[in-house]
């Protein structure tokens, strides 16, 4: 749409600048004729009546020129408007993109900054953690879209929100603190704590 209006002002200020030029033209042989008229160089009253008559004529024809170029001037007064205030939306808009790139850019900065840290934090913690388990946690995260191990609160499995039936979490409660427990519908290691209900 601005790239129209600019073309459309572009075209009517070079329309408007032709038809000024057309009035000047006009006015300009119409003081010609005017100045050979009052000289008195021309004696014949045939010219002079022709000259008066093309005085005449240049008049009217300059009326009707300037009358076109304030119809061009319009319109392009009009083009202007519309050029400055699409120009002022874009503006506007535009500005809203940066803002939005600017809180974008800072959540990305944020984000691999935390990213990093976490990043740190699970190589400290894998490095404890016996290699079998770490394997059998990455194999479930990447099966699982992600989560491996799932906290098990109030008898419900976090990573598949599936409660478990009494059986199984019978087993999970007999079983040894340090034994690895998995959730039956999802296969996720659980993760127990205070919450479990066990």
């Amino acid at each position: 749409m601005l790239v129209a209006a600019q073309t459309e002002e572009s075209d009517t200020a070079r329309e408007q600048t032709k038809a000024e030029q057309d009035v000047d033209q006009v006015r300009q042989r119409a003081a010609r004729d005017q100045q050979r008229l009052d000289s008195g160089a021309v004696t014949s009253p045939k010219d002079l009546e022709n000259l008066q008559r093309e005085i005449t004529s240049l008049a009217k024809r300059q009326g009707d020129l300037e009358d076109v170029v304030l119809e061009v001037m319009e319109r392009r007064e009009s083009a202007q408007e519309r050029v400055a205030e699409l120009t002022e939306r874009v503006s506007s808009v535009q500005s809203k993109i940066d803002d939005a790139t600017a809180r974008r850019d800072a959540a990305f900065e944020t984000l691999d900054g935390e990213i990093a840290s976490v990043t740190k934090e699970r190589e400290v913690i894998a490095a404890v953690v016996p290699a079998d388990l770490l394997k059998l946690y990455d194999k479930l995260r990447e099966q699982q879209g992600g989560i491996g191990a799932a906290k098990l609160y109030q008898r419900t499995c976090q990573g598949c929100r599936q409660e478990l039936s009494i059986t199984d979490f019978n087993e999970v409660r007999a079983a040894a603190p340090d034994t690895v427990v998995r959730c039956e519908n999802c296969r996720r290691i659980l993760v127990r704590t205070s919450d479990s209900g066990l």
